[in-house]
């Protein structure tokens, strides 16, 4: 079932009009590129999470968000138009597909969908994949980013002590009990730990709105209180935005930075455990 600017359902695929896009994202093994040549959907076109979706990482993180101008024409490499209605979809729980699906929608762009269970539901389905090359048509789309709500490493503490800071990577990244990733292990201190896996099915389909709101309010995220999401890098963060703006808190804030940004400053504090 489509929940317009959110969802999209594997059935409601078929006949669409739609630019789909696949942005698989891996932090090991095979690259996401390799992926999407072994076997994606019929039709998309593949945007790099590192190279289309990110700057270079550095001050702001592992995956600092991209230079405008860079993005604008990766965009269009992928034969996304102004008027083009976008589909973006990964491996399945959305962690990579709704990067791109925040960054369009940043950009002024909301006719963009995220679908729901990736490939994961898609094969599930029965439903085929292909190895054939796919070359898009280039579009014409444009926009400028700031349409959506952002915090600084210099907002990150006053949002525990107003509202709720979600980290939504594993609790043992979280108590600083397992770091496979970041140089530093442990978490911005005030946060909550929401994991991002908790948000979706075993097929990496989303809860039903219901489901995530209880959720969240039992996280403490209420309609009056700020509230802002991370994760390692920032871009898995936008899945649980999503999420959030399924569960009806649609002004949820992203600290792209997230943990691998937080960490570059040696004077910004650490906590550990729960």
């Amino acid at each position: 079932m489509i929940r317009p600017g959110l969802l999209l359902g594997i059935d409601d695929l078929d006949g669409l009009d739609a630019v789909v896009v696949d942005t698989r994202l891996a932090l090991t093994g095979a690259t996401g590129r390799s992926r999407y040549d072994a076997g994606h959907l019929p039709g998309a076109s593949y945007l790099d999470v590192d190279a289309d979706l990110a700057a270079t990482p550095g001050a702001g993180g592992r995956h600092p968000l991209p230079e405008p101008a860079s993005f604008v024409a990766a965009v269009r490499r992928a034969g996304i138009s102004r008027g083009s209605r976008v589909v973006a979809y990964d491996d399945g729980p959305g962690t990579a597909a709704a990067r791109l699906w925040w960054l369009l929608r940043d950009y002024g762009h909301d006719d963009v969908l995220v679908l729901d269970g990736g490939l994961a539901a898609w094969s599930a389905a029965g439903r085929p994949v292909t190895t054939e090359p796919f070359v898009p048509v280039p579009g014409d789309w444009d926009g400028t980013p700031g349409r959506l709500p952002v915090i600084s490493a210099e907002d990150v503490p006053d949002v525990p002590r107003s509202g709720v800071l979600l980290d939504v990577r594993a609790a043992a990244r979280f108590r600083g009990e397992h770091e496979p990733i970041d140089p530093v292990a442990g978490h911005i201190p005030g946060a909550v730990n929401a994991p991002l896996t908790e948000n979706t099915d075993d097929l990496g389909r989303f809860l039903s709105d219901e489901e995530l709101r209880a959720r969240f309010a039992s996280l403490g995220v209420r309609d009056d209180v700020p509230v802002a999401a991370y994760c390692g890098s920032g871009v898995t963060a936008t899945q649980t935005l999503l999420a959030l703006r399924l569960a009806g808190f649609p002004d949820a804030a992203l600290y792209p930075g997230s943990w691998s940004g937080w960490i570059t400053d040696p004077s910004h504090p650490v906590a550990t455990g729960d």
